[in-house]
């Protein structure tokens, strides 16, 4: 009886330390990183660039790549890009034109981009931050 009751103990106890360690690999799934040099052009367009991979489960919802650049106090969303949650690796370019508040010139400026799902189980759209990625970044002139 105590080794029936040992056996099943360490059978628990495994499946525990499986499933602790195999939750981070989960949300291990999802990454995403901006590079860290981007951009701007005369005209004030912003190209900002990286890398992402996601796994989550089709018919949940569409899945985008947003970013933003920060200069001073303001911040500048720079376009968003559909992605392709299959697990792989792919690449992210973001384009968008500034238009008010401090002007992006070359030079030292903050991203932001966040890998986001826009959840439509409940009927409404709602995001799901999968993640995120924020840092200093050097934007040079675009060759125009």
């Amino acid at each position: 009886m105590r080794v029936r009751l040992a056996a099943a103990g360490a059978v628990v106890a495994a499946g525990v330390l499986l499933g602790a360690a195999s939750a981070p690999a989960a949300a291990a799934s999802n990454t995403l990183s901006a590079d860290e040099t981007g951009t701007v052009s005369t005209d004030g367009t912003v190209t900002l660039s990286g890398t992402y991979r996601c796994s989550v489960p089709s018919g949940s919802g569409p899945v985008f790549v947003a970013s933003t650049v920060r200069t001073g106090d303001d911040g500048h969303g720079i376009g968003g890009t559909s992605a392709r949650c299959d697990g792989a690796e792919h690449t992210w370019v973001n384009r968008g034109r500034v238009s008010g508040g401090t002007p992006v010139t070359a030079g030292s400026a903050k991203v932001e981009a966040t890998l986001v799902q826009l959840n439509t189980r409940s009927g409404l759209p709602l995001p799901a931050i999968l993640a995120a990625d924020w840092h200093a970044v050097d934007l040079r002139p675009a060759k125009d």
